[in-house]
């Protein structure tokens, strides 16, 4: 049993809690209120940030001692919407959110995974035809192992999960979200994830 605390309280958040609680895990959701994320960090293990993209720099930078030598999992991706409320552009061109955040909390591990699929996806793969991919990024192999022991509970299998490298190749995954307007506007289907061919 790891003790977790999921930082956003949407549909993100509230299904990897929800899934992560039912997998013997001990977990907190910290909503809005005034220092509920600081005390969910305070007694937590693992991190994961589900809040939106957009704000999500400022809100953990906020947390810098809560999250010192903390491994921190970064599910969110910095995109502006267009007008049709589908991501249109990067917050961080030529870079990521995860990147952003590393290069902020230097003393705190992060990892990006799951940010390239619908929230159902992240804990259910196996109700798709064809699992998808869950890739992980990140510059410590030791929080990236606790982070692929975590997406198992989920029901990731080992197979089903990509090592992508360092934090530097989270700019990809963020930047693949992208083409999913263009997938929706061309054919009417929504993508549940973007994956690779094995």
């Amino acid at each position: 049993m790891t003790t977790i605390a999921v930082l956003g309280n949407g549909r993100v958040g509230g299904n990897l809690a929800t899934a992560l609680t039912r997998a013997g895990h001990e977990v907190t959701v910290a909503d809005r209120a005034p220092g509920a994320a600081a005390d969910a960090v305070r007694t937590a293990r693992i991190v994961i940030n589900a809040t939106p993209g957009a704000g999500s720099l400022d809100r953990l930078v906020a947390l810098r001692e809560e999250l010192r030598g903390m491994i921190l999992v970064d599910v969110s991706n910095a995109t502006v919407d267009g007008p049709d409320g589908l991501p249109a552009d990067l917050i961080y061109p030529g870079s990521s959110l995860a990147e952003q955040l590393q290069q902020a909390l230097p003393e705190t591990y992060v990892v990006k995974t799951l940010n390239t699929m619908l929230f159902p996806v992240m804990t259910a793969p196996a109700a798709l035809n064809r699992a998808p991919d869950a890739f992980l990024s990140g510059d410590d192999p030791q929080a990236k192992q606790t982070v692929r022991e975590l997406l198992t509970d989920l029901g990731w299998r080992p197979e089903w999960i990509t090592d992508l490298g360092g934090i530097g190749t989270a700019r990809a995954t963020e930047a693949a979200i992208l083409f999913v307007p263009h997938v929706i506007r061309s054919s009417g289907f929504v993508p549940f994830a973007i994956s690779i061919a094995r």
